[in-house]
C-alpha cells in the first residue's frame, strides 16, 4: 500500500501562512522633506520609539504661542536664554518648564536626568547658546535611558 504525500496535511511554517508584514506609517519625520514611495508623500516614521523621541524634541523646541490653536504648547524654554540668570537658576527653571509641558502633553514619558551647558558667544554679536539634555524613558515600550539634546539660541 503507498502512501501518498497529499494526505499529510500542512504545517504552520508553509509558505501560504507567511506574509511579508509591512511596517504602517505613523506620523511625519521633522523637519519635514519629501517621503520615499513606500511612506508617501512625506517622508514618516514606522517606529513608535521614532515619533516618541521626534514629538518630545519638539515639545522641547517649541514655545508659548507658536503653535496654532494650543498657546501654552511646548517648554518655553527661549525666554530662559534672554535673562541673565545664573546656571542654577537657569536650570531649576528649564527642568520646571520641561516638567510641566511633558505631564501636560506627553504623560507616558518619565524625566529620569537633566543636563546643561551655557556658552556666551560674543563674535560678531553677542549670543548666549544653551544645550540641554535630557534623559527619559517610557515604561510601557521598554525605553530605557535614552537621550535627546536641543541647542537653544538666545541674545546674550
Amino acid at each position: 500500500m503507498a502512501l501518498s504525500f497529499k494526505s499529510v496535511g500542512v504545517t504552520a511554517q508553509d509558505r501560504q501562512f507567511k506574509t511579508a508584514r509591512e511596517s504602517t506609517p505613523i506620523g511625519f519625520k521633522t523637519p519635514l522633506r519629501l517621503g520615499t514611495t513606500r511612506t508617501g508623500l512625506l517622508d514618516m516614521h514606522l517606529d513608535i520609539r521614532d515619533q516618541i523621541h521626534d514629538n518630545l524634541r519638539n515639545l522641547l523646541l517649541t514655545n508659548h504661542g507658536e503653535r496654532l490653536g494650543l498657546y501654552g504648547f511646548g517648554s518655553n524654554l527661549r525666554p530662559l536664554a534672554t535673562e541673565r540668570v545664573s546656571k542654577d537658576d537657569f536650570d531649576e527653571e528649564a527642568m520646571l518648564r520641561i516638567l510641566d509641558s511633558v505631564k501636560k502633553y506627553m504623560p507616558f514619558v518619565e524625566l529620569d536626568d537633566f543636563d546643561s551647558t551655557i556658552e556666551l558667544i560674543n563674535k560678531p554679536y553677542s549670543m548666549v547658546k544653551a544645550v540641554i539634555v535630557v534623559t527619559y524613558n517610557v515604561p510601557r515600550l521598554r525605553v530605557v535611558g535614552k537621550k535627546i539634546g536641543v541647542v537653544i539660541w538666545g541674545i546674550g
